[in-house]
């Protein structure tokens, strides 16, 4: 995966070729692994209109980072429950973050 990084926003290149732009919420260390939060960035038409697509999906993204080639790159997780316990950490970071404001 290509990388481009500009203030809380990354643009991704997928296997496929596909650019996804991705806003950059949050990042945390969990079982000695990286792992950062995004959300897609939705674009507005000509009228400064989001689309309305109600197939997207617009959740969160959760992406780990990995060292492939001396390089930190952006990974797809392993596995459901893989998936399932870093977002229930990020969770639990955003709701320490509000009750501590």
């Amino acid at each position: 995966m290509c990388e481009e990084y500009g203030g809380n926003f990354v643009s991704l290149t997928d296997e496929d070729g596909n650019e996804i732009e991705l806003e950059h919420l949050d990042t945390i260390e969990y079982n000695g692994s990286v792992y950062m939060a995004f959300f897609p960035v939705e674009e507005a038409d000509e009228e400064g209109e989001a689309p309305q697509d109600e197939d997207e999906e617009a959740g969160l993204i959760i992406l780990k980072v990995v060292m492939q080639d001396g390089e930190e790159q952006l990974s797809t997780l392993d596995s459901e429950e893989e998936l399932e316990e870093v977002y229930q950490q990020f969770m639990e970071s955003l709701f320490e973050e509000e009750d501590g404001e």
